[in-house]
């Protein structure tokens, strides 16, 4: 535990009455890094079921509650607080994004809303890269054709997949992890970078010789495209069946942001007619997929269960960070990370 973590932890003594720990909800399983200093905190339930709690379950299990601690499976709005009641203090998010919170509606009921950024760049721009090799070798088509014992010979024509040396990849949103990602690609193996963002990035002009230009010309101009932008009124459903269609027919494009900004039955279509390459999915919409989606039966679609922060280091470090957040909010003092409408 480190001294910045140490000041949000309330202490009790022996002689204190329990009933006066402030009450709180977590609504999953979480790594005991964070997890042990909110039970040694406040009395504490866990949901311990593996699927999160349905809206109802989730209001009433929060219910009088001075805090929660959610996942971006809960949706936490309007009718949320107004079920919960008056004495909720704060809303620790476990994860970067927030979209499943109403931050606006917390804002003016007085709650503070907390997340845990910059802890998970490595690991998610490890998945993106992993999902650009698994894409673009063939991969799944490889190990389905193993597990089902077809494999007879080696084959001269089959799974053949893009060479990622030399090519050019597209980041879609050069924030942190964007820029992790591309620093792998550029110095792994040779690629050039383009990118889009809402402002140059000089860090990344001069670090990797990358170039921003317009979302047409990445379209127009990647081998790869890899998203990490994030999901809002203009980036939803931004990759459409336009986007898909002003692509190369080699492209490998990889979404490890928010399944949102993807248009998922005009990426169905692009990868059955051959108007790109393969996908490589760490988030989808809805997540779990529909059993019946088409994307899950595609041999050049890669799906991954939204793993791209799941090692222990990145799932400790977000642990401690929404339990300080937590913590932090039951006393009135700042958070760590803060999130703001």
């Amino acid at each position: 535990m480190t001294a910045s973590s140490r000041q949000f932890a309330p202490h009790f003594t022996d002689q204190e009455d329990m009933h006066n720990r402030p009450k709180v909800f977590v609504t999953r399983n979480i790594p005991s890094a964070g997890l042990a200093k909110i039970q040694a905190a406040t009395t504490c339930e866990v949901w311990p079921e593996r699927m999160p709690p349905s809206p109802d379950v989730l209001a009433e299990k929060a219910s009088g509650c001075d805090g929660v601690l959610t996942l971006l499976s809960d949706r936490i709005d309007a009718d949320f607080f107004d079920a919960v009641g008056s004495q909720l203090k704060v809303v620790s998010n476990f994860a970067v994004g927030y979209n499943n919170i109403d931050v606006a509606e917390a804002t003016k009921r007085g709650i503070v809303v907390g997340n845990t950024p910059d802890v998970l760049t490595d690991a998610t721009a490890d998945i993106a890269v992993a999902l650009m090799l698994a894409a673009g070798r063939c991969l799944r088509e490889g190990l389905e054709n193993v597990v089902r014992k077809e494999w007879q010979t080696w084959e001269p024509m089959e799974f053949i997949g893009q060479d990622l040396s030399g090519k050019t990849l597209g980041i879609v949103g050069m924030g942190r992890i964007g820029h992790a990602t591309a620093k792998r690609c550029h110095f792994g193996w040779g690629m050039n970078v383009i990118y889009t963002s809402r402002s140059d990035k000089p860090e990344s002009d001069s670090e990797l010789g990358a170039s921003r230009v317009t979302f047409e010309q990445l379209l127009a101009d990647s081998d790869f495209i890899s998203v990490h932008t994030d999901l809002n009124p203009e980036t939803s459903k931004m990759f459409d069946s336009a986007a898909f269609s002003g692509m190369k027919s080699n492209a490998v494009f990889v979404n490890t942001a928010r399944g949102g900004v993807v248009d998922q039955d005009a990426l169905q279509k692009a990868l059955t007619n051959g108007e790109i390459f393969a996908a490589g999915l760490d988030v989808t919409e809805p997540e779990p997929l529909p059993d019946d989606s088409p994307l899950r039966d595609l041999p050049n679609c890669f799906i991954l269960p939204h793993i791209g922060s799941g090692t222990v280091k990145s799932r400790d470090a977000m642990a401690e960070i929404a339990a300080d957040n937590l913590l932090a909010g039951l006393e009135g003092k700042p958070l760590r990370h803060q999130v703001t409408a």
